[in-house]
């Protein structure tokens, strides 16, 4: 008996040692280890953060750019505001960039810090699970025996009942290493799906960098063509900025006939009932230039008298996303018709609840036709001066978003009179025009 009782409490401390490195082991497991990647990974936070401020400076000098674009808006009937404007728009376009690379360098320094964190998860777990089911098997061991068994090991009752509350600390020991145990995994969890969505991110910013420095391409040229097609000279420019106008108003005319004539059956009841919120908005900073409908703007600029979409202050290069869930339908660009005034680069996006929604005078389109795309989703950058690359002839750089009854809608290449003739445009029945704002989140 004496010998069996020896044997006892020899298990009893080797489970106890056992125990106790289970329920410390997160705490100063592999401490040297521990520290070094403590030291990494804070020291990865401190450059994150440095890098953070940067992008807070660029988006300062963005902004100020945007504001003096704002401000030169008005002068663009001008060649002098013309210039000034590509000017400033080239000066942002090249911040832009900027932003974008430091957003890179940071999403990197982000994944960096994420592999040491998994790599110190990981090994909590691995010491944890070693730890555990070494307790447990030492708990096996002691529990072979019966309680009548134990009890006739010991000499007194109280040798006995010493060893049930170690058996019961033990349980009570394994209870919580199981629940450190699942705390780690979760960390774990947490910081794969972080990973996950920062690669996912990471890949977006690389997708920008390249299409924003196509745009810094485009705007250059822009510049180099009104400087040869003027011969830098503002009469000249005024010339060619009354005959485009004209070229504008002949199309917008012939149009707005054409489109009235259309009968194309639409059901009402598969038009959805106006809701704010039913589409978001397709920019990150709204500023509405020029509502739907007949306004005192519209009256002046359209022939119709009317403006068949919302207009959106957006300087070149700010990122258009889609209002809503769909399936970009068509894809266009009114600039491959010489002369053709219009709608410059667009795309429409079909939904399943009835409606398409247009985006027009854009620099750069990142979708095709037949792509799936979700709520929010980046679709193209926006266009800039009247007349120049994508932008159609838009009255100042701005986005304009259209909302359609998809069965009204017919794009198609139009058959004109005007310099649109051949133009691949999205036509529709008078009646399949919507107000944007009828489903846009309200102001």
């Amino acid at each position: 008996m004496e010998r069996s009782n020896r044997d006892s409490k020899k298990l009893k401390r080797k489970a106890a040692l056992v125990l106790l490195t289970a329920l410390l082991v997160t705490a100063w497991s592999n401490l040297d280890l521990k520290e070094a990647r403590a030291a990494s990974v804070e020291e990865l936070r401190e450059k994150i953060e440095r890098k953070n401020k940067e992008i807070e400076e660029v988006n300062k000098e963005i902004n100020r750019y945007q504001a003096e674009l704002q401000g030169v808006a008005k002068e663009a009937n001008t060649l002098k505001g013309a210039i000034k404007s590509l000017d400033l728009t080239q000066n942002k376009l090249l911040k832009d960039i900027k932003l974008t690379e430091n957003k890179i360098d940071s999403t990197n320094l982000n994944l960096d810090r994420l592999v040491l964190e998994i790599e110190e998860s990981e090994k909590k777990i691995e010491t944890n699970s070693e730890a555990l089911s070494e307790t447990l098997r030492l708990l096996n061991e002691a529990g072979e025996s019966s309680l009548v068994e134990t009890f006739l090991k010991y000499d007194n009752i109280a040798s006995f009942w010493d060893e049930i509350e170690t058996l019961e600390s033990f349980q009570i020991g394994v209870k919580e290493n199981l629940g450190n145990l699942k705390v780690v995994k979760e960390v774990l969890e947490g910081q794969e799906d972080e990973t996950e969505r920062r690669r996912d991110e990471l890949e977006g910013f690389k997708s920008d960098l390249g299409n924003q420095k196509k745009i810094v391409s485009i705007n250059k040229n822009q510049k180099q063509s009104l400087l040869t097609e003027t011969r830098n000279r503002e009469s000249e420019y005024k010339k060619i900025l009354e005959r485009n106008l004209a070229r504008k108003a002949e199309f917008e005319k012939e149009l707005f006939e054409f489109e009235s004539q259309l009968r194309i059956a639409i059901d009402p009841t598969k038009i959805p009932e106006g809701r704010p919120g039913l589409l978001s908005w397709p920019l990150d900073n709204i500023y509405i230039t020029q509502l739907f409908g007949k306004t005192v703007e519209s009256k002046r600029l359209y022939l119709s008298g009317t403006h068949n979409g919302v207009d959106f202050r957006a300087t070149m290069g700010t990122l258009v996303k889609s209002a809503a869930d769909g399936v970009v339908s068509h894809v266009g660009n009114t600039d491959e018709t010489r002369g053709c005034y219009s709608f410059g680069k667009w795309i429409l996006v079909k939904h399943d609840n009835g409606l398409s929604t247009l985006y027009s005078h854009l620099s750069v389109v990142k979708v095709s036709a037949g792509q799936v795309v979700k709520r929010g989703e980046v679709l193209a950058f926006s266009g800039g001066l009247p007349g120049t690359s994508g932008a159609g002839y838009s009255t100042g750089p701005h986005l304009h978003l259209g909302v359609y009854a998809t069965q009204g809608l017919r794009p198609q290449i139009y058959q004109s009179k005007t310099s649109c003739n051949g133009a691949y445009l999205p036509i529709a029945d008078q009646r399949a025009y919507l107000d944007p704002m009828t489903y846009l989140p309200a102001l």
